[in-house]
């Protein structure tokens, strides 16, 4: 059962979300999250009891956004920070949405491709 995109995330559903890795290719730790959390004072998860972490959408849209522009563009910190708080943070929406749409696209056309591969190794 998926949660609704209403819903809010904890950070290991949000890591799995943004799909982030480090380099050896396994899933990236949270602490990656946390630190952006630390830089940029716009992400703002609501914390409840033992210090859990919970994501709205406009959360995990923003950490979408901050991925995008460092993973993907090869931003530094200070340049995003910049990027973010002027008045054209709304193109850069356009842009990730399109980029991330497209990743989702790749990785379903390889999902196909696996498990053709798998049929034709059965026969």
């Amino acid at each position: 059962m998926n949660k609704s995109d209403t819903a809010y995330k904890t950070i290991g559903e949000v890591v799995k979300i943004l799909n982030l890795r480090n380099k050896s290719g396994k899933k990236t730790p949270t602490h990656t999250i946390r630190f952006w959390e630390k830089e940029f004072k716009q992400i703002k998860p609501k914390i409840l009891a033992g210090n859990r972490r919970y994501y709205d959408k406009n959360n995990v849209n923003l950490l979408k956004k901050i991925k995008f522009l460092l993973k993907d563009q090869g931003m530094t910190i200070n340049g995003v920070k910049k990027l973010l708080n002027s008045t054209h943070s709304n193109d850069l929406d356009e842009m990730s949405n399109k980029t991330i749409r497209t990743d989702n696209l790749r990785n379903k056309i390889t999902s196909i491709s696996k498990i053709i591969k798998d049929l034709k190794n059965i026969k």
